[in-house]
């Protein structure tokens, strides 16, 4: 995760310093981002950094709660992460509640003088578990003697409470599923509340854990964001100074255009690179929509030839994307030298549209042996960045979601075509043509298939109801009969999900007589592709995009 220092310093004023926030400390979890997310779902600022995080950075950020995530670890494992040291006693001194979660529970456990050992049965999916005390906090009188259903994933149980501790709630095997110390103000769940779909209740719970008993204020609000992020902006750039924006036409580069675009004017300088790795018709069909719907000053460079010669013979999909990041940049250091001929002085900033999940995928996680949840891919704009950069970075989305993003561009009336767009890879196709992609006619043959596909969607009136739709090109030729003739041609795949924030995903089924008529039109319309197939994987355990 990014460091707690980084988020520190890219806390919102509207966070209200610290007094209603919440501190997620990841320890690799794959579902520790949907505890960022169900906080933010209602109304509170939370964070998401490295359980390992110094003690100081932690301290920086003076949370009002903090919540220990899961993990894939055992406590009992060498070299298991752990929070700092210091940890218990600067959360008792700040009065900060500390909820831990899973592996987070256990390790609260462990590290107060309790006992965890592994299970005699192992829990994993969906389990039944009962409230047992009145008293409880995080349930109340109410649930006493009630199931609820919830969502587990553990192998070592909780066998000795550490002083001051009191079940609340056992599973229907006997196992601790919740556990108190109201005076310490330290609180456990075995499973896994923001697992929503699998623990109904678990918002709920969360709910009651951050309202009720951690008294917290629902203070974070979009509008709040937009104000800081516009003061933030014109204090960082200086009044004489210009900036340059980096547009791919999809819907975070666009809300963080008009985004600076509103704090300081014209002294935005807004570029698109073409670099030949865009869908059918991208450029031409995201120049008129720039300047018809949003009159940003839009400046158009055709890289396609730099782009696809430093990528001839690259292979390795890591490789791509960091060749492709520091392509952009070099794109971008051209283009500030022209405009510094231009307007007499050279930008000194550079505004991207990154995301938070974006951040989140490209760092490393605790107890990985590489520093948490492992780094899944290297994102161009954040671990593609070139060391020797000359431009300063503004990121001003880089803590929000995608949803979040979206409500963002509806408070600057960024028009519904823009916001609605699925989202689209900064790699572009180069991550949808899987292996080199300047060999034959993979592109061309690619952006075909990709377009018939996507038509197909919005013309059965799909598009609004799915996250994301595309086609992958495989590097494999597959025997067919087409025309009485035998073929040795192209393997497709389709691939559409839906998602509420892009950190995980479903896949989307189609109707039959839908994906006929697709695949017809594809075989039939595009040379070169003689089967396609649908990819019906979740995320996790693959990923959205194929590399």
């Amino acid at each position: 995760m990014g460091s707690a220092a980084a988020a520190a310093a890219a806390l919102p004023a509207s966070a209200g310093s610290g007094e209603n926030l919440v501190l997620i400390l990841d320890y690799g979890s794959q579902y520790t981002h949907l505890i960022t997310r169900r906080v933010r779902q209602l109304g509170v600022l939370s964070l998401c950094v490295s359980g390992t995080a110094p003690l100081a950075a932690l301290e920086s950020l003076r949370p009002r709660a903090i919540v220990l995530s899961g993990g894939p670890h055992s406590v009992h494992a060498e070299g298991a992460p752990t929070f700092p040291e210091g940890f218990l006693d600067f959360a008792d001194g700040a009065g900060a509640h500390v909820l831990g979660v899973c592996y987070g529970m256990q390790l609260l456990v462990q590290s107060l003088g309790g006992a965890v050992e592994p299970g005699e049965r192992q829990e994993y999916g969906k389990m039944e578990v009962e409230g047992t005390a009145p008293s409880s906090a995080l349930y109340g009188e109410a649930e006493t003697g009630k199931r609820q259903t919830v969502w587990m994933s553990h192998g070592d149980e909780v066998v000795r409470l550490p002083e001051g501790f009191e079940v609340v709630a056992r599973s229907v095997e006997g196992a601790v599923a919740a556990i108190e110390n109201r005076e310490k103000r330290f609180y456990g769940l075995q499973y896994h509340p923001e697992v929503v779909t699998h623990s109904p209740q678990g918002m709920e719970t969360l709910r009651r854990f951050l309202f009720d008993v951690c008294g917290i204020k629902a203070d974070w609000k979009m509008q709040d964001v937009l104000d800081e992020e516009i003061k933030t902006i014109q204090s960082m750039v200086g009044p004489d100074e210009d900036v340059i924006c980096a547009l791919s036409g999809g819907v975070d580069s666009t809300v963080v255009a008009t985004l600076v675009h509103k704090a300081i004017g014209d002294r935005l300088h807004c570029v698109f690179v073409d670099n030949g790795l865009l869908r059918y018709k991208e450029r031409e069909r995201v120049m008129s929509t720039f300047e018809s719907d949003l009159h940003l000053p839009v400046t158009c460079v055709d890289a396609s030839e730099q782009f696809l010669s430093m990528l001839k013979g690259i292979e390795d999909p890591e490789q791509k994307r960091k060749i492709i990041g520091r392509e952009f940049i070099a794109v971008f250091d051209d283009f500030a030298h022209k405009l510094e001929q231009k307007v007499g002085k050279r930008p000194e900033y550079l505004v991207q549209g990154t995301l938070y999940p974006d951040v989140i995928e490209s760092c490393p996680p605790p107890g990985s042996g590489r520093t948490h949840s492992h780094t899944i891919k290297s994102h161009h704009n954040v671990g593609g960045l070139p060391k020797d950069m000359k431009l300063k970075l503004i990121e001003p989305l880089k803590l929000l979601f995608k949803d979040e993003v979206r409500k963002l561009g509806s408070i600057l009336n960024v028009p519904d075509s823009f916001l609605k767009r699925h989202p689209f890879p900064g790699p572009g196709l180069a991550v949808r043509v899987l292996g080199d992609v300047t060999q034959g006619n993979a592109l061309d043959t690619l952006r075909q298939v990709d377009d018939i596909f996507v038509q197909a969607i919005k013309d059965a009136g799909l598009y609004d109801k799915i996250w994301q739709a595309f086609a992958v090109f495989l590097p494999v030729q597959t025997v067919g009969v087409q025309g009485d003739q035998r073929t040795h041609s192209n393997a497709v795949v389709l691939r559409a999900i839906t998602s509420e924030d892009g950190m995980t995903a479903d896949w989307y089924y189609f109707d039959r007589e839908f994906l006929v008529d697709v695949v017809n039109k594809i075989c039939n319309n595009v040379r070169g592709i003689n089967r396609v197939c649908q990819d019906i994987t979740s995320k996790p355990p693959a990923t959205v995009e194929w590399e």
